[in-house]
């Protein structure tokens, strides 16, 4: 499995129910005054589920919040120095100074199955980049989202604009939650962590190779230890990760004609977890 946890099946019924029941019965809520024929042709429903969608898509602020708690505990606990947000005036959306003294960024994201995935800028001062997955929506699919996220997208963006990711964190406030339920906690309760108003299990870590894959001089870079990448071994030993649990990401790459083939692999504990078949890079 890409992820330990997968999608609630139940919820994921639910959901589908509601959706119909909202589909076939929305022209008796709300006083437009129309005749069920008139309320489905003219727009007015489909117009308010995209409101909606767009509403729910375009807000971070409660992911900016929970953001906000994670790093304010990890100063207050010794695991960073310090932090601060940059999404204003950046491209990115945090830097933060290890204890070391190494500058890691962050880019946060979405669901990691969005075109919003493929916009990101690692930044010349930054020592360490790590891309945030913070997919609020319970009826999301945690496989589907991580395997796009991994293979279609980072790997393509990684490869063929050659800029360089040192890892991916999956994490978010529906993370051990009854909407997402983790198998981290199922024999181990304690090891949840609060952190203001959440509860939560350990992160989901995907280490990346430190260089970028070239098919004549680079064709398999392997991903980095967790000890490389300092800002993710900082949120493992904060948040009670343990070392079987982190995942390590690895591309091949090779030529097939005019063709660029990726091969994408994660492992996890020493097993494979999943591997793509030889993939072409196709952008415009």
């Amino acid at each position: 499995m890409i992820i330990p946890c997968q999608q609630n099946a139940a919820l994921r019924d639910q959901i589908e129910q509601f959706a119909e029941t909202l589909r076939t019965e929305a022209h008796r809520l709300g006083n437009h005054g129309l005749s069920e024929a008139e309320f489905y042709n003219s727009g007015l429903f489909r117009g308010a589920i995209e409101r909606i969608r767009g509403q729910f898509s375009a807000t971070m602020r409660g992911k900016r919040e929970f953001v906000q708690h994670i790093l304010n505990h990890m100063q207050d606990h010794g695991f960073i120095q310090e932090w601060e947000s940059t999404g204003k005036t950046n491209r990115h959306d945090y830097s933060v100074k290890l204890n070391s003294g190494r500058m890691a960024v962050i880019e946060l994201k979405g669901c990691l199955d969005g075109n919003n995935t493929n916009i990101f800028e690692r930044p010349p001062h930054a020592q360490e980049f790590v891309i945030w997955s913070v997919c609020t929506n319970p009826g999301a699919d945690p496989q589907h989202n991580a395997w796009s996220g991994l293979h279609t997208r980072l790997s393509a963006e990684i490869i063929f604009r050659q800029q360089r990711v040192d890892g991916v964190l999956i994490w978010d406030m529906v993370c051990g939650t009854i909407d997402r339920p983790c198998p981290k906690l199922q024999n181990s309760p304690q090891r949840l962590t609060e952190v203001g108003p959440f509860r939560l299990p350990p992160p989901c870590i995907y280490l990346f190779p430190a260089t970028i894959p070239s098919p004549r001089n680079n064709p398999h870079p392997t991903a980095q230890r967790l000890e490389d990448v300092e800002l993710l071994a900082a949120f493992n030993v904060c948040f009670h990760g343990k070392a079987e649990e982190i995942n390590y990401v690895d591309f091949m790459v090779q030529y097939q004609g005019a063709d660029m083939l990726r091969t994408t692999r994660v492992t996890r504990d020493g097993v494979i977890q999943q591997e793509s078949a030889p993939t072409a890079i196709r952008r415009t």
